[in-house]
């Protein structure tokens, strides 16, 4: 059974689109990430700022760094099977998940990557019906890539 995966995704979440004969599935992977750590201890309204109380930023940097590896892994655990992979979405989160999927020898199966802004649920399945619509006519190593997969 053939699989065609597009994703969304940013450093917040994941939206999957399996797109099989027997139909489509999504799913959706949350990451644990924080864009800004907060101090440990009160709240930024109460109490003077304590520059001791905010964590390092090279310590800030590694817990990112740790939280996005387990957030990819489990973004690629979630793809691994698929024949195409369509990535999309706004940030630096597409370049960031193409090089592990290099890493991991999946690079290959990315049949395009495109920016765009956020969308809605609905909006990501349709665009990726579509993708796999269009391309189906085409035989396996003609398929056009869209966007950029530099």
């Amino acid at each position: 059974m053939k699989t065609n995966v597009g994703l969304w995704i940013d450093h917040r979440k994941a939206l999957i689109v399996a797109v099989t004969d027997q139909g489509e599935e999504i799913r959706l992977i949350i990451s644990k990430v924080e864009r800004q750590l907060r101090r440990s201890g009160d709240s930024p309204l109460v109490g003077a700022y304590d520059k001791a109380q905010a964590p390092a930023r090279n310590s800030r940097q590694r817990t990112l760094t740790t939280h996005l590896n387990i957030y990819y892994d489990a973004v690629i655990a979630s793809i691994r099977d698929a024949e195409a992979i369509l990535i999309f979405g706004p940030g630096e989160a597409k370049g960031e998940l193409k090089k592990r999927l290099k890493k991991a020898n999946l690079s290959g199966r990315i049949v395009g990557m495109e920016t765009v802004d956020k969308m809605t649920d609905h909006q990501i399945a349709a665009k990726v019906r579509q993708h796999f619509q269009d391309n189906s006519d085409q035989p396996a190593g003609s398929r056009r890539r869209t966007g950029r997969t530099s």
